[in-house]
């Protein structure tokens, strides 16, 4: 069968019936993942700062560094969160922040060497693509060396955080600060030259087009060819509440169900070379969450025991490892526990 093109795509996004689209997805999920098993993972998402210079309009979470309720975790700060992560059985942080104006390469060092030591059993991945660009920036370095120096320190991989849409006509309206389109590729594929893996993310239903998210899946399928250094991809729907750009274009409708299910199922599809697809229950809620396995999605993500920055745009979906065992199995699934390189810990046949 040969892969599909983007006019393909396209068209089966726009025009396929949903359940014909559900099964195409489920059936492709089966080929990779025949026995029916639904990973998910028990992590924490620090937020390191939410100071940021970058002032994203459909981010809520950010504070600029004079404003008073801008903050930056110290390192212990951080160490407790994390044996709270690891009272519960969590294996794996994931750091992301706010692109603060004043943090250079020591700091991100001396922070990822504190943790390695301190938590020899935590897996690090952290610090998207945009933070390692205005890294490497303020500290007068290359992005490669950033990456080089925060591994040898014991940085495991990176998030796909700051994907949004790859398209420079996008993110010039909600992110024109961002590192571009090329720039994002680039750092996951030097992050792959040097043997780390990152996860792929794409966020939707903002001012993109169809083909804008298809040609999107297009870059990411391109470099998984090239280098087969993503591990997973994560679709997940803009929040606006509390916005700048729902400010600015209050026309912008919460993106349905229906809308999210059709972009996941040929996400599946198109991505042939992508082992995972999460899903994202988190802004999705747990009954969409749940559906999104018969979709295409082989994995419901983190328990999220602390996320800040959906939730300061309205999302508040919360659930525990207990829960979402059972929201698998009643999908008909395996649940099982696993790690942040997708090895299994535990099943719960």
């Amino acid at each position: 069968m040969s892969r599909l093109s983007v006019d393909e795509a396209i068209d089966l996004i726009e025009n396929a019936e949903l359940s014909d689209l559900g099964k195409m997805a489920f059936d492709k999920k089966l080929e990779l993942h025949p026995k029916k098993i639904t990973t998910f993972i028990i992590d924490r998402n620090i937020n390191y700062t939410n100071t940021c210079w970058v002032d994203c309009k459909f981010c809520a979470f950010y504070r600029h560094v004079n404003e008073s309720d801008a903050y930056l975790l110290s390192f212990e700060e951080i160490g407790k969160k994390i044996e709270e992560l690891i009272e519960v059985g969590g294996t794996q942080i994931l750091f992301q922040g706010g692109v603060h104006p004043k943090l250079k390469i020591e700091w991100y060092e001396d922070l990822v060497e504190y943790i390695a030591k301190h938590y020899p059993t935590i897996t690090i991945h952290g610090f998207s693509a945009v933070e390692i660009a205005y890294i490497a920036k303020i500290s007068k370095i290359s992005t490669k060396e950033v990456l080089q120096r925060l591994q040898k320190k014991g940085l495991y991989s990176i998030p796909g955080a700051g994907a949004e849409v790859l398209s420079d006509r996008v993110r010039d309206i909600i992110a024109p600060k961002k590192c571009d389109t090329n720039t994002w590729l680039r750092i996951h594929k030097e992050a792959h030259e040097i043997g780390m893996k990152t996860t792929a993310t794409m966020m939707f239903g903002t001012v993109e087009t169809t083909r804008e998210i298809v040609e999107h899946f297009k870059y990411l399928r391109d470099l998984q060819d090239e280098t087969g250094g993503f591990r997973a991809f994560i679709l997940w729907s803009f929040q606006g509440k509390n916005t700048k750009l729902l400010e600015k274009y209050p026309d912008i409708m919460k993106a349905s169900s229906n809308r999210y299910l059709r972009l996941l199922a040929v996400s599946r599809l198109f991505l042939d070379n992508f082992k995972n697809i999460q899903s994202s229950w988190v802004t999705q809620g747990s009954l969409i969450g749940q559906l999104a396995l018969k979709f295409g999605a082989n994995d419901m993500g983190s328990t999220m025991m602390e996320e800040n920055v959906v939730k300061a745009a309205g999302a508040s979906f919360r659930m525990n490892a207990d829960e979402l065992i059972e929201l698998i199995k009643d999908a008909g699934e395996i649940p099982a526990k696993r790690n942040t390189n997708y090895d299994i810990l535990e099943r719960y046949a």
